[in-house]
């Protein structure tokens, strides 16, 4: 009887949760709040794995954030607009980081390092060695009324050893977007396995949407750079190069000579990394924004191997119109330097005879403002 007794008093106990080894009612929902509530908790911050390679797809990236909820990723503070987005363990100083030990976030993203490692070996078939890549350095909001917009810095990094300051663009969502149209309406094969960040109804602003949309854009270009007939597409060519290009016009036009010296000297350096093929009209264009901003900084030395880098890309291009207003430079140039400048002379005056320039050639100056990029 008391055995009896004793065995329905446990299980009552049981059935009310007061039970030793029991949790109460309700403390599992207190303790862990549905994802609902943790996706709007995501505009805070960045967690760890979204500063490293994220994958275009975004089904994927619903899985991972799905993951990340179910193993309590806590949501860290995001890095600051127009700061670089730093890679998991890049900054040794973290005050929660357990060096001996590897965190959630940054086996995510160990994991998805791989998967793109993984990707580019099985692609070797089909791809060229990829010759450049690109990082986002900032990305800054912009608010100017009643427009607001991300402006992305993005640098070009290739081969070999870096300069102190890498070739770089800034382009806003719009500008790639456009750009993903364009090559998609011309190139349709190629680009069919392409995958673009879709818009956002809202939340486009917040740290997690920037740096999703960074590392896609990264992905994005570099994709385009590795297909040899989406790298040669002109629409791509526009997309790093003539942006640059009218804007450093503008400012030499205007006499801020040394504001646009900064821009031709980013817009050389991107055609270099680029690849962009020699004697090509804007590669003369930028040597000639170069050697006019070197001119009037009084810079002669800069401005004369400007004019030489173009006479060596023209060659034996004799009816070219930049020739002779280059010869006629570089004899300027070399006279006020005091070096040897009969060679140029001779050439000059070939041309004038052969009635392929004027006597004399239109300045440099004058034929920059006389450009219309288009």
């Amino acid at each position: 009887m008391a055995s009896r007794l004793l065995h329905r008093l446990r299980h009552a106990l049981a059935l009310t949760g007061e039970g030793p080894g029991e949790p109460a009612p309700g403390s599992e929902a207190e303790e862990f709040p549905e994802s609902s509530e943790l996706e709007e908790d995501d505009t805070e911050g960045l967690s760890t794995r979204l500063s490293g390679t994220l994958s275009f797809t975004s089904t994927e990236d619903d899985e991972e954030e799905e993951e990340e909820e179910e193993n309590g990723d806590p949501l860290g503070s995001g890095p600051a607009l127009g700061r670089r987005l730093k890679s998991p363990g890049e900054d040794g100083s973290g005050e929660d980081g357990d060096r001996s030990a590897p965190t959630e976030g940054s086996r995510g993203s160990n994991l998805l390092t791989r998967q793109l490692q993984d990707f580019w070996k099985k692609s070797k078939s089909n791809l060229v060695p990829q010759r450049l890549l690109f990082e986002v350095t900032s990305a800054n909001v912009i608010n100017e009324p009643p427009s607001k917009y991300v402006l992305y810095t993005i640098a070009l990094i290739g081969p070999g050893p870096q300069e102190h300051v890498p070739a770089q663009i800034s382009r806003r969502y719009s500008d790639f977007e456009r750009l993903h149209r364009q090559l998609r309406q011309q190139f349709r094969g190629p680009m069919a396995a392409v995958s673009f960040p879709r818009k956002r109804l809202r939340r486009n602003f917040t740290a997690e949407t920037i740096a999703r949309r960074s590392r896609a854009f990264e992905q994005f270009l570099g994709h385009l750079q590795a297909v040899p007939e989406l790298r040669e597409a002109p629409g791509l060519q526009d997309f790093f190069i003539l942006p640059e290009l009218r804007r450093a016009q503008r400012l030499t036009c205007t006499g801020l000579y040394r504001e646009a010296l900064g821009l031709w000297t980013n817009a050389w350096r991107l055609q270099t990394q680029l690849g962009t093929p020699v004697g090509a009209h804007r590669t003369l264009l930028t040597l000639v924004g170069l050697a006019v901003c070197h001119q009037e900084l009084e810079q002669p030395s800069e401005a004369r191997l400007s004019c030489e880098q173009a006479l060596q890309l023209l060659g034996a291009s004799d009816s070219h119109p930049l020739l002779g207003p280059f010869l006629e430079a570089h004899v300027r140039l070399s006279w006020r330097l005091g070096i040897d400048k009969r060679q140029s002379e001779a050439q000059l005056q070939a041309l004038q005879e052969a009635g392929l320039t004027s006597t004399p050639p239109p300045s440099l100056k004058e034929l920059l403002i006389r450009e219309a990029l288009d």
